[in-house]
């Protein structure tokens, strides 16, 4: 069964996409804990980040660098957290975070909401960033 995040690689369920290429694919969390959380995922289905090849992990998290540099022009912050849970989607993935200080990182606070044209706005701007 696809996960919702292969649902979202697939066009079947709207994204605010940032980037992607033939592996990987970048998107705002549309249930943020802060302005600006990105989700960087592989486009292939698995489960656990642990579970890619060495390769692919490697890639991953290069690919997140990308992505969080280009977030980090267009966010003011002191630092682009990162995270990786892995509890909520069964899809490995990894949460790029815009930091001030670490209590930004918190997933146990309420999560933010913003409206259509905001998160638009966003996407485009660390878009234009890559």
């Amino acid at each position: 069964m696809s996960t919702i995040f292969t649902k979202i690689v697939k066009g079947e369920i709207p994204s605010y996409k940032i980037a992607e290429n033939d592996r990987f694919f970048a998107f705002l969390d549309i249930n943020p804990i802060v302005y600006g959380h990105v989700l960087v995922i592989p486009k292939r289905e698995v489960d656990y980040i642990f579970d890619l090849s060495d390769e692919h992990f490697v890639e991953l998290f290069k690919y997140s660098k990308k992505i969080a540099i280009a977030i980090k022009k267009v966010i003011k912050c002191k630092r682009i957290g990162v995270s990786v849970i892995g509890l909520e989607v069964p899809h490995a993935h990894i949460h790029l975070i815009p930091l001030h200080t670490v209590s930004d990182i918190n997933f146990d606070v309420k999560r933010l909401s913003f409206s259509e044209l905001e998160m638009n706005e966003i996407a485009k701007k660390i878009s234009s960033f890559l």
